[in-house]
């Protein structure tokens, strides 16, 4: 079984660094897709409430036979529950489903900046680092203008900052802001969701350069820039061939090739206006 190496997070918490992602999956496939992943090797897993699917994934979890201290869970409060009491209210529902009594890592969503929530938000979650409910604690699609207010009223600096990156938005100012702070930067969508970059000629030439596949390329330059990385999939194969991408390493010339595709687009929404309400 493939061994995934881990990062440790600034508060000495170890993150394995390639992680299995379930958004979009319907909670009554999540199961039997969590479930796929775990007996292929992933010990990591990234769920949300809005995912709507952490009651699937808890009994995927729950049925791995996988002692708990091996797991490693991901779970986020959404936009509508941003607040002190909200987000309390929300970890104990997301817990509930989860059917855990802890989890790893509890990230907010979006940061909502018109709304001015999310400092009261992180400190809800602070309190529950203090009360031993998670181990670390994170944002998710914060710019560097909103860590930097983050990090001037609260206490402790996120761990994990999940962001959307993928050689064609390579968030460059945001990783350098990251490594500043300490705050591990993980990737979501790292495939580009599939739209056009596995068929980009430089992707696919590296790809036969190795013997590999377009998307073992792509992950492989995430895990070579020290980036957490969480790909998805509901198809077996693809789910296995994700997680088959340490034995071979990119090398200075293809890492300038990839370097080269970035083009500041992105696929998802903008951080600093998107509400999702």
């Amino acid at each position: 079984m493939t061994k995934v190496p881990s990062i440790t997070l600034n508060n000495g918490v170890a993150m394995p660094q390639l992680g299995f992602g379930v958004w979009q999956v319907p909670d009554d496939e999540a199961t039997a897709t969590v479930s796929t992943a775990l007996e292929a090797g992933y010990r990591s897993v990234d769920t949300a409430a809005v995912y709507e699917n952490e009651k699937g994934t808890g009994r995927a979890l729950a049925g791995s036979g996988i002692p708990r201290e091996e797991l490693f869970v991901t779970t986020k409060v959404w936009n509508t529950d941003q607040g002190y009491d909200t987000t309390l209210r929300a970890f104990d529902a997301s817990l509930e489903r989860l059917g855990l009594d802890r989890v790893d890592l509890y990230l907010i969503h979006w940061p909502m900046p018109d709304a001015g929530r999310y400092v009261d938000t992180y400190r809800a979650m602070e309190s529950l680092l203090a009360d031993g409910r998670v181990r670390a604690i994170g944002v998710s699609n914060f710019l560097p203008e909103h860590l930097e207010r983050l990090i001037g009223e609260v206490g402790v600096v996120p761990a994990v900052n999940q962001i959307e990156l993928h050689p064609q938005l390579q968030q460059t100012d945001a990783r350098a802001f990251h490594a500043l702070h300490s705050i591990a930067t993980e990737s979501w969508s790292p495939l580009g969701q599939g739209r056009g970059l596995l068929e980009v000629p430089t992707v696919v030439a590296i790809g036969r350069k190795h013997g590999r596949t377009p998307a073992q390329v792509v992950l492989a330059w995430h895990l070579a820039l020290g980036l957490v990385v969480i790909p998805k999939s509901s198809t077996p194969s693809r789910i296995r061939e994700n997680l088959d991408v340490f034995g071979f390493e990119l090398d200075e010339e293809d890492m300038a090739a990839l370097a080269a595709l970035d083009e500041g687009r992105r696929l998802g929404p903008d951080p600093a206006t998107f509400t999702g309400l």
